[in-house]
């Protein structure tokens, strides 16, 4: 078995059983866990020192999977997606079939359709969305690469991916709120 499938198959064990594991994205490293586990969200809050008021984004694979967890998605949701020249997570009002302390208090969700390679495989053969924070405390830098993850961090994860260790992170996506009355708002560039 390749190091790839390996790291895929560990990956959705670890996630399978409520663990949290370390990951890289289409943006920077990520803290990730199955956005439909109670559980493993409050372990994510937990590890991050975050309080459960600042919501977290998830990944999905594609449209398909997006529309399976928010009740309507706006149609302008899909031109800004198929336009975007970076990752870009969008808010979404009523976000269906995902754990309660996910859904911010304004009954909404950050919901990032990934286009890099491992991230989209691990969510569609996963058949949910994954939690993706970026891998540092609360108030903390976001790392620029995994090596300058705090060690801290790489001990309270379940398991550590062993892809991309050389890579720079990108910059985190743009974040957008597409409200079900039509308006949008650019919270993040």
């Amino acid at each position: 078995m390749s190091d790839y499938k390996q790291e895929m198959q560990n990956c959705l064990e670890t996630l399978k059983r409520g663990g949290l594991i370390l990951y890289p994205t289409d943006t920077v490293w990520g803290i990730g866990c199955d956005a439909t586990n109670a559980d493993a969200i409050d372990k994510v809050y937990a590890l991050k020192e975050r309080a459960e008021s600042k919501a977290l984004i998830c990944l999905v694979s594609d449209f398909k999977m997006l529309n399976q967890f928010v009740e309507e998605v706006p149609e302008v949701a899909y031109d800004i997606l198929k336009y975007a020249r970076k990752p870009t997570t969008v808010i979404y009002d009523q976000p269906i079939r995902i754990a309660e302390n996910l859904v911010a208090e304004d009954n909404s969700l950050a919901i990032r359709v990934t286009k890099d390679k491992f991230c989209s495989e691990l969510t569609r053969r996963f058949r949910k969305p994954i939690v993706s924070t970026s891998a540092n405390f609360s108030g903390q830098p976001t790392p620029a690469s995994f090596d300058q993850i705090d060690p801290e961090i790489l001990k309270a994860v379940d398991y550590v991916v062993n892809l991309q260790h050389s890579k720079k992170s990108g910059k985190p996506s743009a974040i957008i709120k597409l409200s079900n009355d039509g308006k949008v708002k650019v919270i993040r560039k």
